[in-house]
C-alpha cells in the first residue's frame, strides 16, 4: 500500500497518512483545521512487515483501511524528555 506523508505546519511533529497523494477528501473538516496548512514529506510503501517509528504498521493498514488516512501525534513531553511513565 502507498503511503502519503503530510507534515502540520501548525502543529510541530504531527503527521497525517494518506492513501492517495493530495487527496484529504476522507479527513474530517475539524481535523482539517487542526492539521492546519500541511506539506508533502515523503512516500512509502506500507506493509505489515514494515518497521514504523511512533506506530504498529498492521494499525496504520487497519485504520487507513477504515478512515483512509492515520494520525500521527506528537510526542509527548514525557517522551522527549527521556522520561517512561507506566
Amino acid at each position: 500500500m502507498n503511503c502519503f506523508v503530510y507534515r502540520s505546519n501548525k502543529k510541530k511533529g504531527m503527521f497525517i497518512y494518506l492513501s492517495n497523494k493530495d487527496d484529504f477528501s476522507c479527513v474530517p473538516e475539524s481535523l482539517l483545521k487542526l492539521l492546519g496548512e500541511t506539506t508533502y514529506s515523503f512516500e512509502f510503501d506500507l506493509s505489515k512487515e514494515r518497521k514504523l517509528v511512533k506506530a504498529e504498521a498492521k494499525e496504520v493498514i487497519k485504520i487507513m483501511g477504515e478512515n483512509g488516512y492515520f494520525l500521527q501525534m506528537p510526542p509527548a513531553k514525557s517522551e522527549l524528555l527521556g522520561i517512561k511513565i507506566n
